[in-house]
């Protein structure tokens, strides 16, 4: 069994990638993004990390060791969020630039460009089943994306 990890994402650029059961010190530190960092997140097998930055970019990251794995570009503001789809096979990012991206974690590319909101995309989110993405924004509205 996995120990646990705990990873945070900060202002200095910066994620630190923890396993709080053995030290309260980082385990790695990962550097590489140019902004501040909005959001990491595990995805659910655990084996991976995004991180979502101000840099506009997603950075992959293994969710063991911590080391780099991709930078996935594609929107042309900053990234608010990003979330995992269940089976870990695809993830969403949200963006200051009205978009949603779905990505595609074997290729590490973009799999579909979701416009639609007239302004920044603040928060995605999966369904459990992977059947729908839901966003809201600036424009106040929560759309549901069908996959």
């Amino acid at each position: 069994m996995r120990p646990e990890r705990l990873v945070s994402g900060s202002d200095d650029f910066t994620l630190c990638l923890y396993e709080p059961s053995t030290s309260k010190t980082p385990i790695t530190r990962m550097t590489g993004h140019v902004q501040l960092v909005n959001q990491v997140v595990f995805s659910p097998d655990g084996r991976y990390i995004l991180s979502a930055s101000f840099d506009k970019s997603i950075k992959l990251w293994d969710g063991c060791k911590g080391t780099f794995l991709a930078t996935l570009r594609g929107h042309v503001g900053p990234v608010y969020q990003v979330s995992w789809s269940a089976d870990s096979r695809m993830f969403v990012s949200g963006s200051k630039d009205s978009t949603l991206k779905v990505w595609d974690l074997r290729t590490r590319k973009l799999k579909v460009d979701l416009p639609g909101h007239s302004d920044e995309v603040f928060t995605v989110d999966w369904s459990p089943d992977g059947s729908t993405v839901v966003s809201g924004g600036k424009d106040r509205v929560l759309k549901l994306w069908r996959h």
